[in-house]
């Protein structure tokens, strides 16, 4: 069954006063945030206080207990989620590929959005064409032939980056895709980021971090979560001050901007 999005205006991602309660825990809050076409969110928190859930809720992976969520102008519980998720990339460090798959495969396996290839299965030339061009994007066609044991964590990072942008999905969503990254890879990571944002300026994405320092210049938005509740949510300069980042991390910290990236250091006694 496919799917055609069914975008209202502008807006991608609405969730009105969303809760999500699992074994007798709440574990969202009367959430609410509205995400608009070519808008870059950052969901920002500390451990535990439900960036990765929310995450399943936008990529149709988790349904709310109440409230109402829509994605791509549908609404959650009253559409078929297999239908939805093509149009959904999805970024997870923890991917769980076994086999020893060649970077290119694992770019190519985005095209059926399975973990591994499809038996039998023979793609286009237009398929070959988009994996090696995503690939390049990624800065990975040296690569391209090496297989997923032999990557660094930096290169596993771009090429899931690559796999979900293989459908051309109308929404990327990303779950800590820094994690375990050092600073040359975490900044490789970024300005490819930052390029995909500049090349598709229709593509709305979400990233979900601990840390500023791994947001991209490009970060347009922000919500900051605190057990459950949003604090605050809106454009990323008037959501990433000291005041708001210190009483979220509930821990006095200073926040600065240079060259359009984010720092938080400890804020001076």
């Amino acid at each position: 069954m496919s799917l055609v999005p069914a975008i209202r205006s502008d807006i991608v991602l609405n969730a009105d006063k969303v809760d999500l309660v699992r074994e007798r825990r709440l574990l969202l809050d009367q959430v609410s945030m509205t995400v608009l076409t070519g808008e870059h969110w950052a969901l920002l928190g500390p451990n535990g206080a439900g960036k990765s859930t929310l995450l399943g809720i936008l990529g149709a992976y988790n349904h709310p207990t109440r409230g109402t969520a829509e994605i791509l102008g549908h609404r959650m519980g009253r559409v078929d989620v297999h239908a939805l998720r093509p149009l959904i990339g999805q970024v997870n460090p923890r991917h769980p590929l076994e086999s020893a798959r060649t970077v290119r495969e694992i770019v190519l396996t985005g095209a059926t959005g399975t973990i591994e290839l499809v038996p039998r299965w023979t793609p286009t030339e237009e398929q070959l064409r988009r994996a090696d061009e995503l690939i390049e994007l990624m800065g990975l066609d040296r690569i391209a032939e090496s297989r997923w044991p032999a990557l660094s964590q930096g290169e596993r990072g771009r090429t899931l980056i690559a796999r979900a942008l293989m459908p051309e999905p109308l929404l990327l969503l990303l779950d800590e895709p820094a994690t375990g990254l050092d600073l040359a890879a975490r900044e490789r990571l970024l300005a490819a980021l930052d390029e995909i944002r500049a090349r598709q300026p229709e593509l709305t994405t979400v990233l979900v971090t601990h840390h500023l320092e791994e947001l991209p210049a490009t970060t347009s938005h922000a919500l900051l979560l605190r057990e459950g509740r949003v604090l605050a949510a809106g454009p990323a300069d008037e959501v990433l001050t000291t005041d708001l980042v210190s009483a979220c991390f509930d821990h006095p910290v200073a926040i600065v901007r240079n060259h359009g990236r984010w720092a938080a250091t400890a804020a001076p006694a």
